[in-house]
């Protein structure tokens, strides 16, 4: 599988120490930023980077997931977000880990790294990467209508306000 990490000051060092433990455990990882220690860094861009690598991927048929790290994890998540056909959900343990791909097929987790001890945070990811969608009707439904939504403005027949 494809890592896509991004983070900010604040997971820097945990972004480094994950990169090797999934390399370790056979994953590609891309690391999106940054690459040096800037306690002024702006962490938008490295996040959408990420999300727009992670949608790239798997639309080319490559398996791929993200991971984006913050002081809380807040920031990094919105910022993930903003990308078209990314779903990134703010995970704070192995519940909303699993819960994040099994009813949301999240393909990006967003975590603080001022939250969480890094034995947490290792165990929050292999919980995301190795739960699968549900691909139970009602939850594939509601992605479908928030893909139209963030695609056309609207969710047909749901009474979204104008």
């Amino acid at each position: 599988m494809r890592i896509h990490i991004a983070t900010d000051h604040a997971g820097l060092e945990f972004s480094r120490k994950l990169q090797d433990y999934l390399t370790d455990k056979g994953h590609v990882v891309v690391n999106h930023g940054p690459t040096e220690y800037d306690p002024l860094d702006d962490y938008p861009a490295f996040c959408i980077n990420a999300g727009r690598a992670v949608v790239a991927d798997r639309r080319a048929g490559t398996e791929a997931l993200g991971v984006v790290f913050g002081g809380s994890g807040n920031g990094e998540q919105i910022a993930a977000n903003k990308v078209e056909g990314v779903r990134a959900a703010l995970v704070w343990n192995l519940s909303t880990a699993e819960l994040a791909r099994d009813h949301n097929d999240a393909n990006v987790i967003s975590i603080g790294a001022r939250q969480h001890s890094y034995d947490d945070v290792i165990a929050f990811i292999d919980a995301f990467i190795a739960h699968p969608f549900s691909g139970d009707e009602r939850h594939a439904r509601r992605i479908a209508q928030i893909a139209e939504y963030e695609q056309t403005g609207d969710i047909v027949g749901k009474g979204v306000d104008h």
